[in-house]
């Protein structure tokens, strides 16, 4: 499983180096271009291959929504709740992270690591996604009621919108591959490497 975990973010990192003009970052809300080549699912739905761009809610000062717009920046797709993550190395170009799948599934999104920084952003699933997810993985995946994921398509171009403000209030617990809830401190304690990244 580690292999397959390794060998998908070697050649999204090929990907991207092959693919850099389709790459382009802006340092205050790390909006970042980046193509898929295949179907990829995030929390609140599923993306058809193609070209999006990643950025933080402009005025969220915890820094923690991350929303996702079509290729032109022109349609919000999805505005999404995330937690810190760590990395010890900061690499100097856009990574992602994802979910072992069954290859009929697309591959679900954990995490978005902004070119240069050790802290990115892990994604929080909605709960009957995210057993299903820690199931299949084996290790828990963060999670917050299933019906708070109505906000997630709604459109929202502020922090103070209350489809944000709800997420931004969810509690968020992480479920193990038994589907019981755990805390995020005893989900970073049972991780392969104690703490995931």
């Amino acid at each position: 499983m580690k292999t397959r975990s390794v060998l998908i973010i070697f050649c999204l990192a090929v990907s991207f180096t092959l693919c850099a003009p389709h790459v382009r970052a802006d340092e205050w809300n790390q909006a970042t271009k980046m193509t898929f080549s295949s179907s990829i699912e995030v929390p609140g739905r599923v993306l058809p291959a193609g070209t999006y761009f990643f950025t933080l809610l402009n005025d969220d000062p915890d820094r923690n929504v991350i929303q996702i717009w079509n290729g032109h920046r022109t349609e919000l797709l999805a505005t999404i709740l995330s937690v810190p993550d760590y990395r010890l190395e900061a690499k100097g170009r856009t990574v992602v992270k994802f979910e072992e799948r069954p290859s009929s599934k697309p591959e679900a999104l954990e995490a978005w690591f902004y070119p240069g920084d050790n802290y990115g952003h892990e994604f929080v699933y909605p709960e009957t996604k995210a057993r299903e997810l820690a199931k299949r993985v084996g290790r828990p995946v963060l999670s917050m009621r299933d019906d708070l994921s109505s906000n997630i398509t709604k459109p929202a171009r502020s922090a103070k919108e209350p489809s944000v403000m709800a997420l931004k209030h969810a509690q968020i617990e992480a479920v193990n591959p038994n589907g019981q809830e755990v805390s995020m401190a005893n989900a970073a304690q049972t991780s392969p490497q104690g703490m995931k990244h």
